[in-house]
């Protein structure tokens, strides 16, 4: 384990917080808030500590793949503790674990909150909480990368920790070529959506609050109300631009240079399209008599697809009174997620496509037991490696969902409420059904259960591994053997 490296990229990732600290501090200069000082004071904090942590350069540079799935697991674990700090410190959220929770919900792009006022956070608050969406939408290392690329030519192994989906490859041979080429495109993405927001008469804060959210699929709304108070166009936006945040980036990227071939042959986007049309299709015609015009039922139905298949987690309307039916596919959509390469969560559909055929391949080798059959996505061979990741990842997934319901069912709450509240923190959706559904919250489970879900939402955000990882004995083992010789 090479610890020295692992110390320097922390450091690196600090001082990153530090500088992105800076942003709530320039808000509350703006609307003239006292509550800034927080930010101020751990942006200092941040600085310093990641100054100290690169003071000596590491002698080894070697970063294999254990080395990446811990310094990533360990940046966000620290990234959401110091991001959560100016919370308690300004007393718009007092309780560490309540802050702690919030914020990992913000970088991890999940959307939970423990709040029931919203509106009665600091201006600088609001935009840090809504912001860490932004940051974590993309990921933190996929930004490092572009900016300050490191060096030994290792650097794969952290964008494979963090980035969501089965396999993750390099656009470009460089790897800082690749990261640059996805924050340009969310960029762009992003500054198109506020200019069609401002273009609904949209204030400039709101508007960019509001892009942090659906860029990053993450879902903080800013309003007590949600987003069921906005204009038709508004939802419209919105609705539009979570979806194409959904889509696996490499699509935008072959239009980018004019392959379209290539992006409308992408497997996973069909499929991504279809579960959307699909669903909204059969929830217009499953809730069609609670509205008294189409435009209204297909609005609320799309935003809400939209909403729960890239697990940003926005709300146009309470979905706790729509037809079980309906609640039901929205349920199927928590576990589905969007496409792999997006900033979207959930299992992805890449992964649930690849099963389907895997499962398909076996059920045919039982039929016809000489017959060689391979899996293909995408026009290609998956191969053996992948399947077996991917198992692996549903076995793993399955026993946290398993053991986090079975711990939080020590609140007493109905089974309802627990099982949505672990779906959607563990696929980074947001709201659930029952009491953690549209108009609530998840302030009333205890410390123990929130600590639970904290662990959820990492593990959702960063594909379970570099948690599993981080926490394993056997990670550590080795290096305590060598103290002791």
């Amino acid at each position: 384990m090479n610890l020295s490296m692992i110390r320097y990229v922390l450091g690196l990732v600090m001082m990153f917080e530090g500088a992105f600290l800076s942003l709530p501090c320039v808000v509350a200069l703006i609307y003239n808030e006292g509550k800034g000082v927080s930010f101020f004071i751990m942006m200092i904090v941040c600085l310093l500590l990641g100054f100290l942590l690169r003071w000596k350069k590491p002698k080894n540079h070697v970063f294999y793949v254990k080395e990446g799935l811990v310094t990533v697991a360990a940046s966000w674990i620290i990234m959401s503790f110091f991001g959560g700090l100016p919370f308690v410190l300004n007393g718009d959220i007092p309780s560490v674990v309540d802050a702690m929770f919030e914020t990992v919900s913000g970088f991890t792009t999940t959307g939970s909150s423990i709040l029931s006022d919203v509106e009665a956070l600091a201006k600088c608050s609001l935009f840090w909480r809504s912001f860490t969406h932004w940051i974590g939408g993309m990921g933190v290392f996929v930004f490092v990368l572009a900016v300050m690329p490191l060096t030994g030519g290792q650097n794969i192994h952290l964008m494979r920790a963090e980035s969501p989906g089965p396999s993750v490859g390099k656009l470009v041979p460089k790897i800082r070529k690749t990261s640059m080429i996805l924050y340009k495109i969310y960029i762009v993405m992003s500054v198109i959506m506020v200019a069609f927001l401002m273009i609904g008469k949209m204030s400039l804060f709101d508007s960019l609050l509001l892009m942090f959210g659906s860029a990053g699929t993450g879902g903080f709304s800013i309003l007590n109300t949600g987003c069921a108070t906005y204009t038709p166009y508004v939802q419209y936006v919105i609705a539009i631009f979570m979806m194409l945040f959904g889509i696996n980036f490499n699509v935008y990227y072959f239009l980018l240079i004019r392959k379209f071939k290539e992006a409308v042959k992408y497997e996973e986007l069909r499929y991504y399209l279809l579960f959307i049309a699909a669903s909204t299709l059969l929830i217009v015609i499953n809730i069609h008599n609670t509205f008294d015009a189409l435009e209204p039922t297909f609005r609320h139905a799309f935003f809400q697809v939209s909403s729960i298949i890239t697990t940003t987690g926005y709300s146009s309307i309470d979905f706790n009174y729509w037809p079980e039916f309906s609640k039901v596919i929205l349920i199927l959509l928590m576990f589905s997620g969007a496409c792999a390469g997006s900033t979207g969560g959930g299992i992805k559909v890449s992964r649930l496509i690849m099963m389907l055929k895997t499962v398909k391949k076996e059920l045919l080798s039982y039929a016809h037991p000489r017959t060689v059959r391979k899996v293909k996505f995408n026009g290609r061979v998956v191969e053996h490696e992948v399947i077996r990741g991917m198992n692996v990842y549903f076995v793993a997934y399955s026993f946290i969902l398993m053991f986090s319901i079975l711990i939080i069912s020590l609140d007493n709450f109905d089974f309802l409420t627990n099982f949505t509240a672990i779906a959607s923190t563990l696929n980074n959706i947001g709201p659930g059904l029952g009491l953690v559904g549209p108009t609530g919250n998840f302030g009333m489970y205890s410390d123990l259960s929130k600590i639970v879900m904290v662990f959820d939402m990492l593990a959702g955000r960063l594909e379970i591994f570099p948690i599993l990882v981080l926490i394993s004995p056997y990670t550590w083992k080795g290096l305590k053997l060598r103290r002791k010789k």
